[in-house]
């Protein structure tokens, strides 16, 4: 398989979409002249030309509305946030027009729409542009939610999305675009509320998503190091949840640790923490623990900004809360 990066993943994800159906089109703020603010969508335009590429001024809410009512009459659209904290300004198109559409319609109009680009804290970029919103939207009855932590799943699940005839929440880890990972030169796609075993393990549970996946790996190989094997389970899409593949882990190793960006108060961590407790109780040794951010807008300081995220030794210690080792 060829090795590429998650941002090239999601680029051949578009292009091969685009090449077999004539309705895909990207829209967003310099996706087509600046080959995208992350340049996801690099050479699209000299591809697919302006009238499937489409720059837009800075007006989220304008474009994600042409977007829905782009996917009333059959085109699939592929909006494109600079960033996901920007979509806080085209919210009531994602949750009031794109989510509820086919229910208020009767069933007469689908929607099939994807809203994406990079979600979460990247680096400096101040606490307006470093939230982490997947729980909001995963709130939404009508939304898919998904957030692929590696090139393989940003490929696969970016095909799917752009096939769904449903709107899709696809959010990048910000900081994900240069990582490299394998990825076939053969289409495949991945389904929606399908998990993946990131790691296996034995001892304990660690489920996250998106960025967080990779701080678990790196905390895995600091436990194993302590004689501690911990499996990691990503979900891959929140809306739908694969909570069969969480509590099949947890009935494994007895325990389970949740690890997300976002803050702790109504976090997705939450949901995923009343799965557990509410599916597989008489298989938990100890209580579930959750590794979230701090209670606080994010800090500009780089040391700060780092302290306030989860960090692999906030795994750890979270980890041998789970053991009864501290």
């Amino acid at each position: 398989m060829a090795v590429i990066s998650y941002r090239e993943a999601l680029n051949q994800a578009m292009r091969e979409e685009m090449e077999r159906d004539a309705n895909v089109f990207v829209m967003g703020e310099e996706v087509g002249h600046y080959n995208g603010a992350y340049k996801v969508t690099q050479g699209l335009l000299q591809r697919f030309s302006e009238r499937r590429v489409v720059d837009t001024p800075i007006a989220e809410m304008g474009f994600a509305g042409v977007g829905v009512g782009a996917a009333m009459v059959g085109l699939r659209p592929i909006i494109e946030f600079m960033t996901w904290n920007f979509s806080l300004v085209a919210i009531d198109q994602i949750v009031n027009s794109a989510a509820k559409m086919f229910q208020m319609s009767g069933g007469q109009f689908n929607i099939p729409i994807v809203f994406r680009g990079p979600s979460g804290p990247a680096v400096q970029v101040g606490s307006q542009h470093s939230q982490a919103l997947e729980s909001w939207y995963a709130h939404v009855p009508g939304l898919s939610v998904v957030l692929p932590s590696t090139a393989y799943d940003a490929k696969g699940l970016l095909k799917t999305a752009i096939r769904d005839d449903n709107p899709v929440v696809f959010m990048e880890g910000e900081t994900l675009y240069g990582m490299t990972g394998e990825v076939p030169e053969a289409e495949y796609l991945i389904p929606f509320g399908v998990g993946d075993i990131k790691r296996p393990g034995k001892d304990v549970t660690l489920v996250a998503w998106s960025r967080m996946v990779h701080v678990c790996l790196d905390a895995a190989k600091e436990l194993a190091k302590q004689g501690i094997d911990a499996e990691i389970v990503d979900p891959r899409t929140l809306r739908p949840l694969d909570s069969a593949i969480i509590c099949d882990s947890v009935k494994k190793t007895g325990r389970c640790v949740i690890v997300e960006v976002g803050w702790p108060q109504a976090g997705f961590g939450a949901e995923i923490a009343y799965q557990v407790q509410r599916q597989c109780l008489d298989a938990l040794d100890a209580p579930v623990e959750r590794v979230c951010s701090d209670d606080v807008p994010m800090p500009y300081a780089k040391n700060l900004e780092d302290e306030v995220q989860p960090q692999v030794k906030d795994v750890i210690a979270a980890v041998r809360r789970a053991l009864y080792l501290d």
